[in-house]
């Protein structure tokens, strides 16, 4: 039986590796960065938000491309020196990535709140440390397109301690079936919202490496963002609802003169 299980293991890594090989990446090898310094500190300005709000959302704004996410939120800075909102958030392994319609290198489109989103390259798992805890439940955006994802919620730091709630990120890559703004194979983002009972100290988020990528990660709220935001991307479904429902309404109008 463990050979078995072994052997499974194998032929799907195998399988992701080779898909992986083939599919798009979220940060695009092929683009040089063009945003300055000076651009990205100006995108962080127009994004700082008040570090004694109960619900926080973290949208990455200000941070460098391919930038170390480190102590940015956290008082300190990232990797490349750039500092944002003082929320008490520490982050390992994970990275910014700015849009590269926003002179990034991001691969990706219609994102919740622009220009700027969070990903990882070295490794499948990156962390999220929160010191003085929070509660209230946790959420965020994603869109991946090789392999399932997770995010994962623990009562220690590092993800240790109790598994308080975790949920899978099924692929949901839509390639050729949604547009960019105005470019960017990753424009299909979901909500996800992961309530828990107790208090969580660090988050994991799992994938496979520039694969997968994360937006308005919020926790204290169950709703990404904070409020009832709606990704770009179902917008068009939304809008031809809107427009059905005002051809049948006039229809009927018409029907009864």
């Amino acid at each position: 039986m463990k050979k078995l299980t072994l052997l499974m293991t194998v032929i799907f890594c195998s399988v992701v590796f080779v898909q992986a090989q083939k599919a798009p990446t979220v940060s695009d090898p092929n683009i040089v960065p063009t945003i300055s310094p000076e651009q990205i500190e100006e995108l962080g300005q127009q994004n700082q938000n008040d570090g004694g709000r109960a619900v926080i959302v973290l949208d990455f704004e200000g941070l460098g491309n391919g930038d170390a996410i480190n102590d940015f939120y956290n008082g300190g800075t990232s990797g490349a020196g750039f500092s944002g909102t003082n929320y008490g958030v520490e982050f390992g392994v994970a990275l910014g990535l700015i849009d590269a319609d926003a002179g990034g290198t991001g691969n990706f489109a219609n994102e919740p709140s622009p220009s700027t989103a969070m990903f990882f390259l070295s490794n499948s798992t990156a962390f999220m440390n929160v010191a003085a805890g929070f509660n209230t439940g946790f959420s965020a955006f994603y869109s991946a397109n090789v392999g399932a994802g997770s995010i994962s919620i623990y009562d220690g730091l590092n993800g240790s301690g109790n598994l308080l709630a975790t949920i899978a990120l099924p692929v949901n890559w839509q390639n050729g079936s949604c547009s960019g703004d105005p470019t960017g194979d990753f424009c299909n983002w979901d909500p996800v919202s992961i309530p828990f009972a107790g208090t969580a100290k660090s988050v994991t988020f799992s994938g496979v490496a520039n694969h997968i990528i994360f937006d308005d990660v919020t926790f204290g709220s169950l709703t990404p963002g904070g409020n009832a935001q709606i990704p770009v991307s179902n917008w068009a479904i939304i809008l031809g609802l809107m427009l059905i429902g005002t051809f049948i309404v006039v229809r009927y109008r018409r029907t009864l003169a």
